[in-house]
């Protein structure tokens, strides 16, 4: 966020959770990506006051229905862990041959900010970075499913966890989407 931010709002001060006072963060139990996002945004926007972004997103794989999904970050279950993650959705995938391996990360991104006497103003976009899910991990970068995921987006065949983060951030479904919300940001606080 701060990387592309940047380029829209010269100057911007991006906060993130370790330098506000604590609160307690919602529970992610909403249906959908965007849900997710918009929970997280209103409750940083409750808790600090300050306009606050917030971004859902995971991993949708063809062969399995779209998921993962929302539940990314629990696949393999309690508690979270991105190799067991990896290793369960590798495993899962295995039979299946390489031209069914589509995948897609698909990323919500929720913008909330205060108006008015207590109301509160809320814009969604997003993002998505197709792709397809290799047989083996590869990379360091990144997180999660970065290092058995890659983009279509490309020619040499880098898994996410072994790009740049200025050539991810070009064609990632979050960079994607933070490029899309970025000048509503801008506006609104050229506004206060």
């Amino acid at each position: 966020m701060r990387r592309i931010l940047e380029d829209y709002v010269p100057g911007v001060q991006v906060l993130g959770l370790d330098d506000v006072e604590h609160y307690d963060e919602p529970v992610e139990d909403q249906p959908t990506f965007e849900d997710n996002a918009l929970l997280k945004a209103r409750a940083a926007v409750a808790a600090t006051g300050l306009p606050s972004l917030a971004d859902d997103s995971g991993i949708c794989v063809d062969a399995l229905n779209g998921m993962p999904g929302v539940l990314s970050a629990r696949w393999s279950g309690p508690p979270k862990s991105d190799d067991r993650n990896n290793e369960l959705l590798l495993a899962q995938l295995e039979d299946v041959p390489d031209e069914r391996r589509g995948a897609a990360f698909r990323c919500a991104v929720a913008f909330a900010y205060p108006i008015g006497a207590g109301g509160v103003a809320e814009h969604v976009v997003h993002g998505e970075m197709p792709g397809r899910i290799i047989r083996e991990q590869r990379g360091s970068g990144g997180f999660g499913y970065d290092v058995v995921f890659v983009p279509d987006d490309q020619d040499d065949a880098l898994t996410s966890a072994e790009q740049p983060p200025a050539e991810k951030d070009a064609i990632s479904h979050r960079g994607r989407a933070i490029r899309a919300v970025a000048p509503v940001v801008a506006d609104v606080l050229s506004g206060l």
